[in-house]
């Protein structure tokens, strides 16, 4: 069968869904409404033509202080037509959740489960959604924009006399 035009596929079979596309040196992205993306990754892995049939990368984006703040990307790439594909949801600031592709896509485990715990994007249906790189305890999500930020006092100063006196280590 020959290759599918995915933007004209796309915009057929998903009116309701796809709310924009944009084409940027030859990368086409479409913005997507959340609640239709498990169903635009079915078909575009599924359909003849289409097949993207492998998940290379599930991105988060934190656009604060804009509105929609957070976004999600999925980047879809067709072996058999070797060609690359960006599908991007907008989410809102105030709890933000998508439904989960790994049922699609099991290699969207761990990109999900990091989103999660960098952003505090929820994956409704993800089996195992916990912090994958913060310790459990942990309070809050370091890759948002309004995470407070921490920082240690740089011990430098010409005087090496007042610089050993911070050192760590062992004294008489």
């Amino acid at each position: 069968m020959a290759d599918v035009n995915p933007v004209e596929s796309l915009r057929a079979a998903f009116s309701d869904a796809v709310q924009d596309v944009q084409e940027f040196r030859g990368e086409i992205t479409f913005i997507i409404d959340r609640d239709h993306i498990v169903d635009v990754c079915r078909y575009c892995r599924d359909t003849k033509g289409l097949e993207y049939n492998f998940l290379s990368d599930v991105a988060g984006v934190d656009y604060f202080p804009q509105e929609p703040r957070f976004a999600v990307s999925y980047h879809l790439y067709s072996m058999i037509h070797n060609r690359a594909l960006r599908l991007k949801v907008l989410l809102p600031g105030e709890e933000p959740e998508i439904p989960s592709v790994i049922g699609l896509f099991p290699s969207a485990n761990w990109s999900e489960r990091e989103i999660y715990d960098m952003f505090g994007i929820t994956f409704t249906g993800h089996p195992d959604l916990r912090r994958l790189l913060m310790p459990e305890d942990w309070d809050g999500h370091p890759l948002r924009k309004d995470y407070p930020l921490g920082y240690e006092t740089v011990q430098f100063s010409f005087n090496f006399d007042e610089v050993d006196k911070y050192k760590p280590y062992a004294r008489e």
